[in-house]
Parts: structure tokens; sequence; C-alpha cells
């Protein structure tokens, strides 16, 4: 799995996916960036080598129709889907409503299928809605309407599939609410933990021993003594 938002990872996804093919492996990579990035040569590079090479790799764009303050409209998206732009090149395109975990995993297994019995790449359009800030520098009211988001007509992806699986008879609202403490509760058991080691507002407060491990598979003497004399 390989997961960024500059694009660089498709091309690596197509490279780790063509060395399993020659292996004889049976794996499959998958790769994610955001619609934004379609625009960065990567993208297409990466689509380019998995056709010719018929390399076995799901590329998956998360169009969110928000880059970090640009409309995914810049980007080309109103014109063609993105999921388009792979027939362009020859391989397999899907577009899926990407709030829709069963409709997401029934493409991604697809996708899978598809590649392992050797029939190449499959770019996956997952059409979705970027309700937060892009990053924890990002403010999403200078360039859009602050509730935007309320209106999207998709729905919330977790409430969708909690409202199905109760339909089914396979969930319950108090089973849910159970789930939703006990994740809330494990989170900020992990963050306590994580402030442990600092904070971006306050800097790492790392043990100075690590400088000397993952590093050399024997460490020299001169660095051992210098990690005794440390302690």
């Amino acid at each position: 799995l390989f997961r960024s938002n500059l694009a660089t990872q498709f091309p690596q996804a197509v490279g780790w996916a063509m060395a399993a093919a020659i292996k004889g492996e049976s794996n499959v990579a998958a790769a994610w960036i955001g619609e934004g990035s379609t625009a960065e040569a990567d993208f297409h590079h990466a689509l380019l080598f998995a056709k010719v090479y018929r390399a076995p790799v799901i590329l998956n764009v998360s169009n969110n129709q928000w880059a970090i303050s640009t409309f995914q409209g810049f980007a080309g998206g109103e014109q063609r889907s993105f999921a388009a732009r792979g027939p362009g090149v020859g391989i397999a395109g899907l577009r899926v409503d990407g709030n829709d975990f069963l409709a997401v995993h029934a493409a991604t297994r697809w996708a899978a299928d598809r590649a392992r019995a050797g029939h190449g790449a499959t770019l996956i359009e997952h059409v979705t809605y970027r309700a937060g800030a892009h990053s924890t520098s990002d403010d999403p009211t200078r360039y859009r309407p602050k509730d935007d988001f309320e209106h999207w007509p998709l729905g919330d992806p977790i409430e969708r599939l909690k409202c199905h699986l109760i339909g089914l008879g396979e969930w319950s609202e108090p089973r849910h609410a159970a789930l939703v403490a006990e994740l809330d509760a494990h989170i900020s058991t992990e963050w306590k933990a994580a402030n442990r080691h600092g904070t971006l507002n306050e800097g790492p407060r790392l043990d100075p021993a690590l400088m000397f491990e993952d590093v050399f598979r024997e460490l020299p003497a001169h660095l051992a003594r210098q990690r005794d004399e440390l302690a």
C-alpha cells in the first residue's frame, strides 16, 4: 500500500507490481492520490508504464472535490471523469461512489481479481468530499462555504453503512454507540501515548540513544564508547 498526496507513489506502486509479476507472485499493489495530483507528471508516467507492462496494480484517485485550495475542475474534473483517463491510455477505468463502502469494496475486489488474472491495471476514481481542512495549515473557509460539506448529496459513508447494516438486521444502534465509545477511548489513549514523545508545539522528546540504532549492523567501537559515555 502506498499513500501520499504528491503522486510520487503512483510510479513506485507500478514498479513494485511489475517486480511481483516478474517473480511470478500473486501480489497486487495499490496506491492512492488526490484528484489534484493527477496534474503531476508522475500520474501519467504511472499509467503509461502500467499499460505497457500490464502491471497488477490498482491506481486510486480520491476525488474529494478540493485540492489544498483549488476546486477539482482546475484539474480537468469538469471536462471528463478522472476515471476516463484510464481508457485513454488503454487500462480499465472505474468511477465509484467513494462514500459507499460496499461499492468501493466491490470495485476494488473486481480490480484485484482482474490484476491477478493477468489483465493489468485499473484506475478507480472515488467520488467523495473533503469535509475538513486539507492540513493543519489550511483554512477551508477562505475558499468555500463553511457548511459546504453538509450539502454533499452522497452523505456520510459511516452513517450510510450503519443504516444499511441495521436494515439487514446485522447491526444495531446500541452496538454502534458502544463501538464508537470504544474507538474514542482507544484514540484518546494512543494520542496521550504519542504526546509523550513530543508535539509540534513543543518539539520531539526522543531518547538520544536512538541515534546509534539501525545505522550499522555491528556498532563500531568508537560509537559504542560514545553511546556508553552518553548513558
